[in-house]
């Protein structure tokens, strides 16, 4: 089953033009408008968030618009740096997150996640991810997925909030109470059906598409069968000459699995001759295939580090063969290296002394591409005496920064993710509890060792100014060990609360 990811810019063009200007850029609140013009007449092509809420709309005469708001910022607008921007943006996200991505102008991107959601945490997280991204950016979106790109982008515009899922097969529910203009025809049309009554796709659903298409054309019924998923809307992924890519076009069409793997693993002995050329290593590949009815079937495979490896490549690619559907067949396959760094040979020199360190990069890339590669990682260590501050994950192949943990100390192999209260009894201000009570149950104190002091890191937050912690490492009746703090240095009530809390647990 498709899956299409619509990800809607409401305020592209304003957006794009304050991050362009930087600190230059009129102030958030200060509302802002992009004229441009029409024959004679200067009309607003784009609004801020400000401007929409003062009254302003798309399409309005300048001088109005001036008119009615008091302090309006005006510009010009720019729709070929629009759309070269939005180019710049899709080709982004094509090395982000699916192998199959266009700019939908004049302010979206259409994405066919199809089989790739699960890299990115599933539909929903990978949608907020989407989501958030861009504000953090400065850029308003909004962002959903469906079966066709068509009800994804109706349901990105007049439903979701910001992210919306549509689940599979009911496309045709959600986007039957939406507005006509939801279906991306000529507001001509729009205008027209309005006039005879008609305000909901729902409504046209019904009716006979004959008197429709005299009255209005092919498109009107076209756009609705697109939404409704009864004919296919094949994307045209975006691809620049910087990309490195090879293809094989095939007289008759292929659609047996063991035929496509063994172009497959042709493509990619291609694909390392040409990366070899440009000494490049492969970090992210695609395989599209063309199927005869005009739409696309892709494969993504990624790697932890830059490899022109043909053998682990086609493996990597080959796994997942079974995932593609090809329909009446396949009539092409392009195989493309959408993210590639500078990779330079490596002279290996033998030691009859030490052990060569073990390469665990192909089990890295299995798994990564099996179960995503964000739930791959390792723990790094960073420069911070305050315990949840000092670790950090990174990604499993990242070089070491030369930073250590300190060793005056023991530190627990299991660190909680958030320090657990415990009722304790003990002797203030620096021993150690003589039995404490965590998750009901009450545990004796035999052995225990501290207290390490700790120190808040003042120049992070005022707060920390006077604050400590005293960590004690101890030992149950059980034999278990944990690792416990006081929050304060039991005298001072501004260094703590006095409450205790567990943090860690040795292995």
């Amino acid at each position: 089953m498709p899956r299409v990811v619509s990800l809607f810019l409401p305020m592209w063009s304003t957006d794009r033009l304050r991050r362009r200007l930087g600190d230059a850029a009129p102030p958030p609140e200060t509302p802002l408008v992009l004229i441009g013009r029409q024959q004679r007449r200067r009309l607003v092509l784009a609004v801020d968030q400000a401007a929409r809420a003062a009254g302003l709309r798309i399409g309005m005469p300048a001088t109005k618009a001036q008119a009615l708001v008091t302090g309006l910022v005006v510009m010009d607008a720019d729709p070929a740096a629009d759309t070269e921007a939005l180019e710049r943006l899709a080709l982004w996200a094509l090395q982000r997150y699916a192998p199959i991505v266009a700019a939908d102008p004049p302010d979206s991107l259409v994405i066919d996640t199809t089989g790739a959601d699960h890299l990115h945490g599933g539909e929903e997280l990978m949608l907020s991810g989407m989501v958030n991204r861009f504000f953090a950016s400065g850029i308003a979106a909004r962002a959903a997925v469906a079966d066709t790109w068509g009800a994804a982008h109706a349901s990105a515009r007049f439903r979701a909030n910001p992210t919306l899922v549509v689940p599979p097969g009911t496309q045709a529910d959600v986007i039957r109470d939406l507005p006509i203009a939801a279906l991306r025809v000529d507001p001509a049309i729009v205008d027209g059906l309005r006039v005879l009554g008609f305000n909901t796709v729902g409504e046209l659903t019904s009716q006979p598409r004959a008197p429709l298409a005299l009255r209005f054309g092919p498109e009107l019924g076209r756009r609705l069968d697109q939404a409704m998923g009864r004919i296919a809307e094949p994307i045209d992924p975006v691809r620049t000459p910087e990309l490195v890519e090879v293809r094989r076009a095939f007289g008759e069409p292929i659609a047996a699995a063991e035929t496509i793997a063994r172009y497959t693993a042709k493509l990619v002995d291609q694909l390392c001759h040409a990366l070899e050329e440009k000494g490049l290593g492969a970090r992210r590949v695609d395989l599209l295939f063309h199927r005869v009815d005009s739409s696309y079937q892709a494969i993504r495979a990624g790697t932890a580090t830059p490899i022109r490896d043909v053998k682990r490549l086609t493996r990597l690619l080959t796994d997942r063969i079974e995932t593609i559907e090809p329909g009446f067949g396949i009539e092409i396959m392009s195989l493309t290296a959408t993210h590639a760094e500078p990779l330079v040979a490596r002279q290996v020199i033998s030691s009859l002394v030490e052990e060569p360190e073990a390469d665990v990069s192909g089990l890295i890339d299995i798994l990564g591409n099996r179960i995503g590669e964000r739930r791959l990682y390792r723990f790094a260590p960073v420069a911070s005496d305050v315990p949840e501050r000092s670790v950090t994950r990174v990604a499993p192949m990242t070089p070491d920064n030369g930073e250590t943990w300190p060793d005056h100390w023991a530190r627990p192999a299991r660190l909680l993710l958030h320090p657990e209260p415990i009722e304790t009894m003990a002797l203030l201000p620096d021993h150690p509890p003589v039995s404490f009570t965590w998750r009901g149950t009450r545990r004796r104190v035999k052995r225990a060792d501290g207290p390490e002091r700790v120190f808040g890191e003042w120049w992070k937050r005022d707060a920390e100014l006077v604050a400590v912690r005293d960590y004690f490492q101890i030992e149950d009746d059980a034999g278990e060990r944990y690792w416990i703090f006081r929050a304060g240095d039991g005298e001072h009530s501004e260094t703590g609360s006095h409450k205790w809390f567990l943090h860690g647990i040795f292995g």
